[in-house]
This record gives C-alpha cells, sequence and structure tokens, in this order.
C-alpha cells in the first residue's frame, strides 16, 4: 500500500496509508469549527454539533433545552443562549443534549443528508461560517461523501476512488 501525505487532525500533516479506511471518518479528518461568542457549531453530512461552553459547576437541572426540527432554544441558569430557526430542518426525535462539566454538547440529525446541504449557518441569518470555513466545510462533507461511497466498493476501486479524490481536493487548494 502506498503512503502519502495528508491532513492529519487539527491540520498537522501526517504520513498515511492511502487507503486506510477503518476508522470513523470524523476521526480520521477532525472537524471544521464555526466559532461563536457561546462556542462552536460544525457537521458532517449527517448531523450537526452544537458545543456551548458553561460556568463551573453548571448542573442539568440549570439548563433548559428545546430541541424542534426548524428550531433550537437553549437556557442556562435562566439566561438565553441560543434560540431561533436552524438553517435546515432536522429530525427532531433524533435530537439530543448532554452536559459534561463545561459543555454542552447539542447533536442534530440533518433531514437532508446529502453532501451538498453543508449548512451555511448554524440559524437562519445568525452564527454564519466565513467564506475559508464555508469552503473548509463544504471540501470535508464532499470527502466524507467520498469515502462512504469508496467503503461501499470492492477495495481496489476504493483506493483508486480515494486517489482521486486527494487529487481533486489538492487541484481545489
Amino acid at each position: 500500500m502506498r503512503n502519502v501525505s495528508l491532513p492529519g487532525r487539527g491540520g498537522t500533516g501526517g504520513t498515511r496509508p492511502l487507503c486506510h479506511m477503518s476508522a470513523p471518518f470524523e476521526e480520521r479528518s477532525g472537524v471544521v469549527p464555526c466559532v461563536t461568542p457561546w462556542g462552536r457549531w460544525y457537521q458532517t453530512l449527517e448531523e450537526v454539533f452544537i458545543e456551548v461552553q458553561v460556568p463551573p459547576g453548571t448542573r442539568a437541572k440549570d439548563v433548559c433545552c428545546s430541541l424542534q426540527s426548524r428550531r433550537v432554544a437553549l437556557s442556562v441558569c435562566g439566561r438565553e443562549v441560543l434560540q431561533g430557526k436552524l438553517f435546515d430542518s432536522t429530525i427532531a426525535d433524533e435530537g439530543t443534549w448532554t452536559l459534561d462539566r463545561k459543555l454542552i454538547r447539542i447533536v442534530l440529525m440533518k433531514t437532508n443528508r446529502d453532501a451538498g446541504n453543508c449548512w451555511t449557518s448554524l440559524l437562519k441569518n445568525e452564527y454564519a461560517a466565513d467564506p475559508w470555513v464555508q469552503d473548509q466545510m463544504q471540501r470535508k462533507l464532499t470527502l466524507e461523501r467520498f469515502q462512504r461511497e469508496a467503503s461501499q466498493r470492492p477495495p481496489l476501486t476504493a483506493c483508486v476512488l480515494c486517489l482521486q479524490t486527494w487529487v481533486m481536493v489538492m487541484e481545489a487548494e
């Protein structure tokens, strides 16, 4: 198997086997976050993740979180942190939130899971990704889609598709 230099976690480079596809996509590619005043949000083909920094000692009973297919609302200790209409629809029954020390993590399942459905902002007209971050998000979703398609093909075909995708992304830079 041929080794190539590919971007690693957090933008660091490294040499990896060209067709290594055993780890989940997010572990190999990292995330492309959009930083906000309250934390950050990022996405995969299937999900949108919202991470909100909260004061130490925050307990679950201090959190009020409402997840609907097109709306999200979050308040902590009676203070509104986030509220509004989502950029696109989600599956309300599959949305979850967790509190871990100083972080609330909300996971929303997209209804449209196509690589072309790259959210440009978290809410309608709020928390938009800047053009560079948006471009990186779109590239990540495209690579995720190609990786998923490649993993469903015979090994040699998957390696060829993986190489073609890598070349396409490198040429676009």
